[in-house]
């Protein structure tokens, strides 16, 4: 498996590198618009990435524009709603009008940072990315 983690905060990345990469190879990204070069780069070799980690609040390009490009991205290489990255929103923006955003805009999860360790297993759990 393959992951992008994408955060602004090097804290924030060590974290989750440190959890996901007992299941991933992870690469790490400091904004959206790495992210989306990022996952361009993946697409045009045919290895996509199988998980995001993408915080919302980031500076050059926010979390939901690079979701919205991502996805794009991933129409235009033929991957149907639903096949493509499974991606995470992580953020600590807990209200309603960002969790609804970025479900409008085809995340697949949305976690409340601090990270928890489980809450993350059980997500990715739910998301078939692990077992």
């Amino acid at each position: 498996m393959k992951a992008l983690i994408v955060d602004d905060d090097c804290t924030n990345r060590v974290l989750l590198q440190g959890l996901i990469s007992k299941y991933a190879e992870v690469h790490v990204a400091v904004n959206g618009s790495e992210a989306c070069d990022a996952v361009q780069s993946a697409l045009d070799a045919n290895v996509p990435y199988d998980l995001i980690c993408l915080d919302v609040m980031m500076p050059e390009m926010d979390g939901h524009e690079a979701l919205n490009i991502i996805r794009e991205r991933e129409e235009k290489a033929g991957i149907n709603l639903g096949q493509g990255s499974k991606i995470i929103m992580i953020t600590g923006r807990g209200d309603s009008k960002s969790i609804m955003s970025s479900f409008s805009q085809n995340c697949d999860a949305y976690l409340v940072k601090p990270i928890d360790k489980q809450k993350l297993i059980a997500e990715l759990t739910k998301l078939s990315i692990i077992n």
